[in-house]
């Protein structure tokens, strides 16, 4: 923007360069796909972020139902915990305990789930999750933490497609400084020989 803003200043200098005009034109551009062209590539993937997650939100949400499991006890040191109740993140004050919970067709389970605070008392109900087979799973994504995951994903496409655009520019400007500086050393070394010598005749 900087490049741009200068060179429109001062374009009727005499020593406004050709290669300064273009510099300043590839920052235009630059700063044209930034405002326009990487928000809307990011606004695209949090759509279709969104649509996806939210079909996947919608399926887990058929095949996954709740269901209160009895606390037995609690689980051994080795024993695996399968899934977390009511989606509890916090497992620094989780405890692992053994339950008991009906399949839907019926037959009893038992497994070990990592139960929150104040229920891992024996007798004690703990909501868990379970498929169409008894299976405990994770608990169905809901629409919001869909709609936050699909934001953050159109935030970091928009910034990834600003970070490639400005490395393009980088390059080209690169390339560009490289290009006048091998002009100013061709130039030189065709005026160099004769620096100062101008009117004595040799």
């Amino acid at each position: 923007m900087r490049a741009a803003a200068g060179v429109w200043r001062w374009r009727r200098s005499p020593l406004c360069r050709a290669t300064d005009r273009r510099e300043a034109w590839v920052a235009l551009a630059v700063l044209l796909l930034m405002t326009l062209v990487a928000p809307a590539l990011g606004g695209v993937c949090g759509v279709l972020t969104d649509e996806s997650l939210q079909r996947s939100a919608r399926a887990e949400r058929a095949e996954r139902r709740a269901t209160t499991a009895v606390v037995l006890g609690p689980a051994s040191a080795s024993s695996r915990v399968v899934a977390d109740p009511e989606g509890v993140s916090d497992r620094t004050t989780q405890t692992s305990v053994v339950v008991r919970w009906r399949a839907p067709d019926g037959t009893e389970r038992r497994g070990t789930v990592a139960a929150p605070p104040g229920r891992a008392a024996p007798g004690t109900g703990v909501r868990i999750w379970t498929d169409r087979a008894g299976r405990v799973v994770a608990r169905p994504m809901d629409v919001p933490t869909a709609r936050a995951h699909a934001v953050l994903a159109g935030l970091g496409a928009a910034m990834l497609a600003a970070g490639l655009i400005e490395c393009v520019r980088r390059l080209i400007v690169r390339h560009m400084v490289r290009a006048r500086h091998a002009l100013i050393d061709r130039t030189w070394a065709e005026a160099g020989p004769d620096w100062g010598r101008t009117g004595t005749g040799t």
